[in-house]
């Protein structure tokens, strides 16, 4: 994963602290919360070796009071949802998901969705879940306009 990637993930979970999904103490406090980076399995070393040390080395740096969780399917649809379904009792306010299982995570967005808390798609989109937030991460180009969109809200 590259450094830009990295920032662009950090970025797009800060950026729903900011939104007010983190509790911030005062106007000036820095955000904090538990962000949870649920990957679907291990066959792709990207994962272990690169995708979760980016994204959890960025959000030091983005926000240092953020707890991050992570966990990894084992290509087991069935461990996502249980893992999912862990991070939400954890008390994760964003969860960085890259679904198994696309068709089935469509019903564990909107769970989390009604709890309030954010779902952002990681490198695979999840069908019939408008308000989440997809990053397929396949260009510079595409990754531009998906930092400059989750800078502006």
């Amino acid at each position: 994963m590259t450094r830009l990637h990295t920032q662009l993930f950090g970025a797009a979970a800060l950026s729903l602290a900011l939104a007010g999904v983190m509790p911030m103490t005062s106007a000036y406090a820095a955000p904090s919360g538990t962000v949870a980076f649920l990957m679907p399995d291990q066959a792709s070393t990207r994962y272990e070796q690169h995708d979760f040390p980016g994204f959890k080395a960025e959000m030091g740096k983005l926000c240092p009071d953020c707890k991050v969780l992570y966990q990894n399917a084992n290509a087991d649809a069935s461990q996502q949802q249980q893992q999912f379904n862990s991070v939400i009792a954890q008390g994760a306010k964003v969860i960085v998901l890259d679904p198994v299982d696309s068709t089935a995570a469509a019903s564990l967005v909107h769970m989390a969705q009604s709890q309030g808390i954010k779902v952002i798609a990681y490198d695979r989109p999840v069908p019939s879940t408008p308000a989440t937030t997809t990053s397929r991460s396949t260009t510079r180009k595409s990754a531009g306009r998906l930092r400059s969109r989750s800078c502006s809200t």
